[in-house]
Protein backbone atom coordinates (compact mmCIF):
# COMPACT_ATOMS: atom_id res chain seq x y z
CA UNK A 1 0.00 0.00 0.00
CA UNK A 2 1.09 3.49 -0.78
CA UNK A 3 0.27 6.43 0.39
CA UNK A 4 -1.15 9.87 -1.46
CA UNK A 5 1.81 12.64 0.20
CA UNK A 6 -0.08 15.34 -0.54
CA UNK A 7 -3.73 14.13 0.80
CA UNK A 8 -1.51 13.18 4.15
CA UNK A 9 0.22 15.83 4.40
CA UNK A 10 -3.28 18.18 3.55
CA UNK A 11 -5.43 15.84 6.15
CA UNK A 12 -2.42 16.37 8.84
CA UNK A 13 -2.73 20.11 8.50
CA UNK A 14 -6.49 20.38 8.47
CA UNK A 15 -6.21 18.05 12.18
CA UNK A 16 -3.48 19.66 13.22
CA UNK A 17 -4.30 23.23 12.71
CA UNK A 18 -8.15 22.53 13.76
CA UNK A 19 -6.89 20.82 16.98
CA UNK A 20 -4.74 23.75 17.86
CA UNK A 21 -6.83 26.54 17.00
CA UNK A 22 -9.65 25.39 19.06
CA UNK A 23 -7.69 25.01 22.20
CA UNK A 24 -6.77 28.18 21.56
CA UNK A 25 -10.01 29.23 21.18
CA UNK A 26 -11.32 27.77 24.18
CA UNK A 27 -8.05 29.18 26.20
CA UNK A 28 -9.25 32.67 25.00
CA UNK A 29 -12.78 32.35 26.12
CA UNK A 30 -12.20 30.41 29.56
CA UNK A 31 -9.01 31.45 30.71
CA UNK A 32 -7.05 28.67 31.73
CA UNK A 33 -7.76 25.79 29.65
CA UNK A 34 -4.94 24.21 27.78
CA UNK A 35 -2.60 27.37 29.04
CA UNK A 36 0.37 24.15 29.73
CA UNK A 37 0.08 23.00 26.14
CA UNK A 38 0.07 26.39 24.79
CA UNK A 39 2.87 27.25 26.35
CA UNK A 40 4.01 24.30 25.57
CA UNK A 41 3.70 25.24 21.52
CA UNK A 42 4.88 28.51 22.14
CA UNK A 43 8.55 27.34 22.77
CA UNK A 44 8.79 25.94 19.13
CA UNK A 45 7.10 28.36 17.15
CA UNK A 46 8.77 31.54 16.87
CA UNK A 47 6.64 34.29 17.52
CA UNK A 48 3.61 32.98 19.23
CA UNK A 49 3.86 33.81 22.91
CA UNK A 50 1.15 32.42 24.33
CA UNK A 51 -0.74 35.09 25.55
CA UNK A 52 -4.93 35.63 25.32
CA UNK A 53 -5.19 37.21 22.06
CA UNK A 54 -6.87 36.74 18.74
CA UNK A 55 -4.18 37.65 17.19
CA UNK A 56 -1.60 34.50 19.25
CA UNK A 57 -5.40 32.53 18.37
CA UNK A 58 -4.57 33.29 14.34
CA UNK A 59 -0.62 33.23 14.94
CA UNK A 60 -0.58 29.64 16.28
CA UNK A 61 -2.93 28.42 14.08
CA UNK A 62 -1.10 28.91 11.02
CA UNK A 63 2.41 27.64 12.88
CA UNK A 64 0.25 24.67 13.34
CA UNK A 65 -1.20 23.99 10.08
CA UNK A 66 1.87 24.05 8.27
CA UNK A 67 3.65 22.16 11.13
CA UNK A 68 1.45 19.68 10.42
CA UNK A 69 1.52 20.25 6.51
CA UNK A 70 5.49 19.39 7.02
CA UNK A 71 4.50 16.54 9.47
CA UNK A 72 2.60 14.49 6.99
CA UNK A 73 4.40 15.24 4.17
CA UNK A 74 7.42 13.39 6.02
CA UNK A 75 5.73 11.33 7.16
CA UNK A 76 4.07 9.92 3.69
CA UNK A 77 6.81 10.05 2.11
CA UNK A 78 9.31 7.98 4.86
CA UNK A 79 6.29 5.23 4.64
CA UNK A 80 6.62 5.40 1.00
CA UNK A 81 10.01 4.74 1.30
CA UNK A 82 10.37 2.07 4.01
CA UNK A 83 7.42 -0.15 2.19
CA UNK A 84 9.33 0.26 -0.72
CA UNK A 85 12.53 -1.51 0.77
CA UNK A 86 10.23 -3.35 2.90
CA UNK A 87 8.45 -5.54 0.10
Amino acid sequence: MKFDVKALALSSAILWGAAVFLVALVNLICGSYGQHFLEMLSSGYPGYHATRSIVEVLIVTIYAFFDGLIGGAVFGWLYNRLAKTAS
